[in-house]
């Protein structure tokens, strides 16, 4: 992948050599840190060797104070005498980092950054020039910008959708681009407000309502957008007919290099057509488990009286949205090689990983308080989404009131057919008692664990009686894989990786298995008993 802010650049007006970022402390800035304050109406950053007689200043674009290529990022000197050349690199200078902080060459390792030789992915800052500390400060601002329009249903929400955001300007760099479902239980929550904070803050928006396949596949390209779906439940409703090829669409645009191939032209060719690309769905109700499955999930809720939101108005709320967008893509623009290279430690695996890692990539790059942050959010969103699921899905309901009755019952060997229909009715709260015409029998109860791999056998029993039961040992393995023991502690992996991120240090790669993940993925430890 060519890095569009390569030093060969036409009309480049400076040459700054890239510095390796270590996770969880930013890009530092070539000469040493840079302690003066910033502010959008003071927007002059020194170049070239801070510390020599020719530093001068340059004027910079992030409020239209100063033209900038909008492709690299690189600023346009307006005043000041030509920067000197850097001097050669000495080999070995810019080596990777190991996990516990050790340079140790041209390695990738967990949590590191390569250094590509001198790819343009350094401290440069395009629009906004912000350093390693005003990375974080950005997201600070972009973060409190979003509380001050809606109001999100939890703080780790908020420090969610603030990252989403922000990896949205590091489309071209990431390997999958996560999916934003907002979704509440009926109107007036909110989520059309999100959209709209959106829609002034991504990497080119593009809104619509109610789309097409055949509208998508053509605006996906090799620079996509950033799609912003409102309405999304007149998409995948139950009115809403066969949208098969818009939800296969969203699916594998998850990841890169997933191209849907048509029929296209007068030709009749077959055409390959991008789906890369990061998309943010509100509606009432939830989405398609496919999709919902690769999204980040916030679940809205109406306002209760106490809570203040400004009013959305675009004469004074679109100016400053756009400018915290400008800064954004200031920072990000220069980063993307390193955003590409960047392998930070994640505690969560498998989709849910791949779904939060953009995010934590851009905290990462951000340093400060955020890689931490953004971990925590992490954690307890992809918690209460698998706690959601169990509620929701009526397979992993049925496994854990399952479970519930053997508990009940000793853990026996084996219950009959009958005595488990009979305990499942008796629960005022489960849907058991109504389910189908005359509440769950035999038959539904198998047909429901047939996918489980878990059937009816004849079994005897003590007094001597034959009867069809369910032996115990068959719902092991389910339970241990959708709806594994909520008692069990939280990993001390992931605990290490917040502590090691608050002390500053770049953390160990994981190893072991975590119990977090989304519905259906690896077992978690078997329960012994």
């Amino acid at each position: 992948m060519e890095d569009p802010t390569s030093t060969a650049a036409p009309n480049a007006s400076e040459v700054v050599w890239p510095t390796p970022a270590v996770p969880g402390q930013g890009i530092p800035w070539r000469n040493g840190d840079r302690t003066e304050s910033r502010s959008p109406a003071s927007m002059g950053v020194p170049v070239g060797d801070r510390n020599s007689a020719n530093a001068a200043p340059v004027q910079v674009s992030a409020l239209g104070t100063g033209p900038a290529d909008p492709d690299t990022g690189d600023r346009t000197v307006t005043s000041g005498p030509p920067v000197p050349e850097p001097g050669p690199r000495i080999p070995g200078e810019h080596g990777a980092f190991r996990a516990d902080g050790e340079s140790h060459g041209p390695h990738t390792s967990a949590g590191t950054v390569v250094p590509d030789g001198g790819s343009g992915t350094g401290d440069r800052a395009g629009t906004g020039g912000e350093t390693a500390d005003e990375g974080a400060a950005l997201l600070d601002d972009l973060r409190a910008a979003i509380g001050r329009y809606v109001v999100l249903p939890s703080e780790e929400a908020l420090t969610a959708v603030t990252l989403w955001v922000t990896a949205s300007h590091t489309q071209p760099a990431l390997q999958h681009a996560p999916r934003l479902a907002v979704v509440g239980p009926t109107k007036g929550c909110g989520k059309s407000r999100v959209l709209d904070v959106l829609h002034e803050t991504v990497y080119q928006p593009m809104m619509t309502v109610n789309t097409s396949p055949a509208v998508v596949f053509r605006v996906i390209g090799k620079n996509p957008p950033t799609l912003l779906v409102d309405e999304a439940d007149t998409i995948f409703g139950p009115k809403a007919g066969d949208k098969e090829d818009l939800r296969g669409l969203l699916n594998a645009g998850h990841q890169r290099n997933r191209p849907a191939w048509r029929i296209s032209g007068p030709e009749h060719k077959p055409t390959a057509f991008p789906t890369f690309a990061m998309a943010a769905l509100a509606g009432i109700g939830d989405l398609p488990d496919t999709i919902m499955d690769r999204a980040i999930v916030l679940r809205m809720q109406k306002r209760k009286p106490g809570e203040k939101i400004a009013a959305f108005r675009s004469r004074y709320s679109v100016p400053e949205l756009n400018a915290l967008r400008d800064r954004l893509t200031a920072w990000l623009t220069p980063l993307r090689g390193a955003a590409e290279r960047l392998v930070p430690p994640m505690p969560v695996e498998d989709r849910a990983a791949d779904t939060w890692e953009p995010l934590v990539i851009v905290a990462d790059l951000a340093g400060g308080h955020w890689p931490s942050r953004a971990r925590a959010a992490c954690l307890t969103m992809t918690r209460n989404e698998v706690v959601q699921d169990e509620q929701t899905t009526l397979k992993t309901r049925l496994l854990r009131d399952l479970r519930r009755v053997f508990e009940q019952q000793g853990d026996m060997e084996a219950l009959r057919s009958h005595d488990l229909l009979a305990a499942l009715a008796q629960d005022a709260e489960a849907p058991w008692a109504e389910y189908g015409t005359k509440g769950l029998n035999a038959y539904h109860l198998a047909n429901l664990l047939r996918d489980f791999g878990i059937s009816p056998a004849n079994h005897r029993f003590e007094n001597g009686r034959q009867a069809k039961a369910y032996a115990r040992n068959q719902f092991l393995d389910a339970w241990a894989r959708y709806c594994p023991d909520p008692a069990q502690p939280a990993p001390a992996a992931a605990e290490a990786v917040l502590a090691h991120r608050a002390q500053g240090k770049p953390p160990a790669p994981l190893s072991g298995t975590l119990p977090i993940c989304p519905p259906g993925g690896p077992a978690g430890p078997r329960p012994t008993r």
